[in-house]
């Protein structure tokens, strides 16, 4: 499927309030240690030099610390100074891709994936130049310190997943194809790090839950019920900033394109499906068989805190400034969302010429060098030239970006 399949825009929509179809089910908590947390978390984001002057102040500016402070209410101040660095983190690398100079260059992308995946297999190897790698590898050695193995485990499988997605979806953006609404569904499950946020949710709290516990079938559905409830809402939220930016990477456009239908019944569509996923996980839940008393109450704990991550993501989806530029829109129970123009950035057709391996490295290496020191630079030049030296050994040719 392809992006001119799309239905022309109207100049406005209706959104349903999203908060009010989880909350029955889903607490809304926020942490009362949310502000110490922050302020060692934010001097340690400082220190990483991804970014300066307006392009910081407008990242700092969505508040990932109260988005940290809803979602994981019940941490205590140095588990949830670590929820706040990894909020810094998966933004900082998502922006990357989602709306940075790498947007449609899934091997540039891939670049960025195999040095940060190094730390994950290296945890004790010397600091990288690579800040989102640097950041990464800061974060897995305060999560190793308390988790359980178990849970370390994931996070590795997890944040892996995640990072091979992105360079997946940047694959999707370089070539405008749509993929069908249920290709899109698995693969969202990953590019919203659902696993990862699990992991997390696990680490918070440093749950102790048996291995053969995940695996049971039930657990299983709860899982995939819930990470759909976090990610459909972003995708209603956030579709109206991507087709500005000229993004069609959104569960909202597979349904226009999918089912041929204009954007308020997708909205709609989407919506409902929504509300039935939250009736999927309810039923879900009370299919859940007993483990014995010590893993149900550790197992009703983790629950509890993904309902509580879930609910917390959703309201900051409505108080974040991504997605609805200062309209007031928190507490409504339907409100009218004016169509953003194109930015002038999305008009620009992107180029479907080649690029052989020394341009893309380039490219990365130009996205990434204000975030480096002069001397990271020379290291991170020669990490670049090794990887596409090793890559042009096996290949004569590069795909479109």
């Amino acid at each position: 499927m392809s992006v001119q399949q799309l239905h022309n825009f109207p100049t406005h929509f209706r959104l349903k309030d999203l908060t009010a179809i989880s909350a029955p089910y889903m607490e809304f908590k926020v942490n009362a240690l949310q502000e110490t947390a922050a302020r060692a978390a934010n001097a340690w984001f400082e220190k990483k030099g991804v970014y300066d002057g307006p392009k910081k102040r407008r990242f700092l500016s969505h508040r990932f610390d109260a988005y940290a402070g809803m979602s994981f209410p019940d941490a205590d101040a140095t588990h949830l100074e670590t929820c706040i660095k990894f909020f810094f983190w998966a933004f900082s690398f998502d922006d990357l891709s989602d709306e940075g100079a790498l947007q449609s260059k899934p091997d540039a992308v891939q670049v960025g994936v195999d040095i940060s995946m190094e730390v994950l297999r290296h945890p004790d190897a010397c600091k990288p130049d690579f800040a989102y790698a640097s950041m990464l590898q800061d974060i897995w050695r305060q999560y190793r310190s308390t988790a359980s193995t178990g849970a370390c485990n994931r996070f590795a499988r997890a944040v892996e997943s995640w990072m091979r997605s992105q360079v997946e979806q940047a694959r999707n953006r370089s070539t405008d194809e749509i993929p069908s609404v249920e290709d899109f569904i698995v693969l969202r499950r990953r590019t919203i790090g659902g696993p990862i946020v699990e992991a997390m949710v696990e680490y918070s709290l440093d749950l102790q839950i048996p291995e053969h516990v995940w695996e049971h079938p039930v657990l299983q559905e709860m899982s995939k019920a819930m990470i759909d409830i976090m990610t459909w809402p972003n995708d209603l939220c956030s579709f109206n900033k991507e087709q500005a930016d000229g993004d069609f990477q959104n569960l909202v456009f597979c349904i226009m394109v999918e089912r041929g239908t204009d954007l308020q019944n997708a909205v709609d569509i989407l919506t409902d499906m929504l509300a039935q996923r939250v009736a999927d996980y309810v039923r879900y839940k009370s299919q859940l068989p007993s483990f014995g008393s010590e893993v149900d109450s550790e197992l009703a704990r983790y629950n509890k805190a993904l309902e509580q991550y879930t609910q917390g993501t959703i309201v900051w989806y409505y108080q974040s400034p991504r997605y609805f530029r200062g309209q007031e829109v928190l507490g409504k129970r339907e409100i009218v969302v004016p169509v953003y123009e194109r930015s002038i950035s999305a008009e620009t057709p992107t180029s479907n010429e080649p690029l052989s391996g020394k341009q893309a490295g380039l490219g990365l290496f130009r996205s990434l060098s204000l975030s480096l020191t002069h001397a990271a630079l020379v290291a991170w030049a020669a990490v670049c030239i090794g990887y596409f030296v090793a890559f042009l050994k096996s290949t004569t040719h590069f795909a479109a970006f």
